[in-house]
């Protein structure tokens, strides 16, 4: 086969992998697919919770047709002894004659003995194939694994004046197509986080409502200095169906002056009894670098940060964000809109434009930070 069968058959095993991104906890999503003559035997992706991972799936599938075969993975395969044996080791004992790989594992426990062990069977291995696609398919668990971090999606909605809205107010600014495209992403995350003065003014429930995908909802987090969060608000009142955890702190974790509610106080302690009483998770934090450090430890790769405009700022300026999602509406807020952070016109320059997708008249631009 050559390099355009290669290409072909990665980049089924990368949108496979990419089915169960948010799925498959503190283990990757990876895809495997397995060709011989030029045709898939077996294809498989990470099982929901990690286990069984995809490359003993896809032997499976294949059976005695993948002795000879060529297995196409988007992350060099296991070589520790976990639940189960190594996936490099069955995919020696399964007679497998090539192995392509898109990315080596950073995991210490891997990082190379993967393809090593492979190597040392005398199996054909290749890495490296289509590797940037494999960082964004893969961007959760590798930031864990090399920062010690979520990787972090500001997603944002603009009007065409560059506005995220009006202070205090609900504004739609985009349509139910590009809105629809925001509930696979939160499908795709493992938490989604917002201030507290979206969660005041919108009082959302930040759940995933495509049919189908229901279950796909995140974590979702409210950074709430105050505990300000309503115990009749839709956050927390489906708490104990979703997970919810509100970040308190004795000092914020944004500048005062900053702060979305703009006020001074201490937390109410009943109000903290009574948000714990409904199922909500009280964490208390000062700085955003040690939070998203705990997030990681808990098993969360990936987070996506809703909003509003000052949260954005604050994670933009702390250097937290790897990848912008910014949705323009055709519309135009007037008088005391918002103005967003960053706008397609004024964005930061480690940031590059790499798509751009229409949303019935909305538009999407995608933009990618290097790590």
């Amino acid at each position: 086969m050559g390099a355009a069968d290669d290409r072909r058959f990665m980049a089924r095993a990368l949108e496979l992998s990419r089915r169960n991104t948010g799925l498959t906890g503190t283990n990757p999503s990876v895809g495997c697919v397995i060709v011989k003559d030029g045709e898939v035997v077996g294809e498989a992706v990470t099982a929901p919770g990690g286990r069984p991972h995809a490359e003993t799936q896809a032997l499976e599938n294949a059976g005695e047709k993948a002795r000879g075969a060529t297995a196409y993975v988007t992350l060099e395969p296991c070589s520790h002894y976990g639940r189960t044996p190594p996936c490099a080791n069955a995919l020696v004992e399964a007679g497998v004659a090539r192995v392509v790989v898109s990315l080596t594992d950073p995991d210490p426990r891997v990082s190379g003995r993967g393809l090593a062990i492979l190597r040392e069977a005398g199996i054909a291995v290749e890495s490296g194939l289509m590797q940037d696609e494999g960082r964004r398919a893969l961007a959760g668990y590798l930031m864990r694994q090399t920062r010690g971090r979520p990787y972090v999606t500001l997603k944002l909605a603009v009007s065409a004046n560059g506005k995220l809205g009006r202070r205090g107010e609900e504004v739609s600014i985009t349509g139910p197509d590009a809105r629809n495209a925001v509930h696979r992403l939160r499908a795709q995350s493992d938490a989604i986080l917002v201030g507290i003065g979206t969660a005041l003014s919108d009082d959302p429930e930040l759940t995933v409502r495509i049919p189908g995908l229901e279950d796909r909802s995140p974590v979702r987090i409210v950074l709430d200095r105050r505990l300000q969060l309503p115990p009749e608000s839709k956050l927390v009142r489906t708490a104990k169906d979703v997970p919810v955890i509100v970040v308190a702190s004795s000092r914020s974790i944004m500048p005062r002056s900053t702060m979305p509610d703009g006020t001074e106080g201490d937390e109410p302690v009943d109000r903290r009894k009574a948000l714990e009483g409904s199922g909500v998770e009280i964490m208390d934090s000062s700085d955003l670098d040690v939070l998203l450090a705990v997030f990681a430890a808990r098993g969360i790769s990936s987070l996506l940060v809703e909003g509003g405009a000052l949260v954005a700022k604050a994670f933009l300026d702390a250097g937290l964000v790897d990848r912008i999602l910014l949705f323009q509406g055709t519309g135009v807020v007037g008088t005391g809109g918002l103005e967003s952070p960053v706008t397609p016109s004024d964005m930061p320059q480690e940031f590059k434009l790499i798509r751009e997708e229409a949303f019935g008249p909305d538009r999407c631009f995608e933009y990618e930070r290097g790590f």
